[in-house]
C-alpha cells in the first residue's frame, strides 16, 4: 500500500503564491461636439488648456470637430475624463459658450 504525503508545513514542500489577474479599468474618450456658436480659437484654447495639446494638434482636433461634428480629445480612466468634461463645461458656461463635451467607453 503506498502512502501519499500532505502537502503542508513539515513537508518543506512550498507552494507558489497564486497569480492573481485584474484587468485594467476602462478608459474613455473625451469629445467635443461641434456646434455653431462657439468660435474656433475658443476651442483650440480649450484644447491647450485642459488636454494639454500643442497649438498645432489643437488646431487639428479642432478641424475634425467642426468638419465631422466630433473630435476626441484624448483617453483616460473614467474619473479623469468625467474631471475634465466638467472642467471644459464649466469654462465654456463661464465664457458663455455653448461648446459641449462628453465622454464615452473607449
Amino acid at each position: 500500500m503506498v502512502t501519499r504525503k500532505q502537502a503542508g508545513p513539515e513537508s518543506g514542500a512550498v507552494l507558489a503564491p497564486e497569480q492573481s489577474r485584474t484587468k485594467p479599468p476602462p478608459m474613455y474618450k473625451v469629445l467635443l461636439l461641434n456646434d455653431d456658436f462657439t468660435p474656433m480659437d475658443f476651442v483650440v484654447i480649450v484644447l491647450e488648456k485642459f488636454f494639454g495639446l500643442s497649438r498645432e494638434q489643437s488646431t487639428q482636433v479642432m478641424l475634425k470637430v467642426h468638419r465631422e461634428g466630433k473630435g476626441a480629445c484624448g483617453v483616460y480612466p473614467r474619473d479623469v475624463a468625467a474631471t475634465k468634461v466638467e472642467q471644459v463645461s464649466e469654462f465654456s458656461r463661464r465664457h458663455q459658450h455653448p461648446l459641449a463635451c462628453v465622454m464615452e467607453e473607449n
